[in-house]
């Protein structure tokens, strides 16, 4: 069995968990720190989830909503679809948000992986890691939020 590997991002912000909550599910917010794509989901368990440009309307990334706990817990299975792997849910990874209210602060937390068990793990962990993994995406939530 292969170790697991896993980016790990955290950033405090300076706002109520309920705030941050709100910059991570509306379309409106997504598109100021995802790279111009907004969110696309029913909300409901097991459903489609798909990151879309919002200028070309491009799906960029597309999942499945496994968890939601609003305030608390956002999890999701990620696929790049103009990747070289097949799209098949063994090669989808998770990525979670987890919110940690710290005082009048809230701390955002992002994990993604098992890169260890994925086709092209290693080049897709590497080329993550290369860009940061989700620490641009972060500094964009927290701009957005306290502004």
């Amino acid at each position: 069995m292969k170790e697991p590997v896993f980016i790990f991002n955290d950033i405090l912000i300076e706002a109520p968990a309920a705030a941050v909550w709100d910059a991570l599910i509306h379309p409106d917010k997504t598109v100021q720190y995802m790279y111009g794509c907004v969110i696309e989901s029913d909300w409901q368990i097991g459903s489609p989830l798909i990151w879309r440009g919002a200028e070309d309307g491009v799906s960029y990334v597309s999942g499945h909503l496994m968890q939601l706990e609003p305030e608390k817990v956002f999890s999701f299975t990620v696929f790049d679809p103009n990747g070289t792997y097949a799209d098949i849910p063994e090669n989808y990874l998770t990525a979670t948000y987890t919110l940690r209210e710290e005082g009048s602060k809230t701390r955002l937390s992002v994990t993604q992986g098992d890169y260890a068990v994925v086709a092209e793990g290693p080049k897709r962990y590497e080329d993550s890691i290369s860009q940061g993994g989700w620490s641009s995406v972060l500094e964009g939530i927290k701009r957005l939020v306290e502004a």
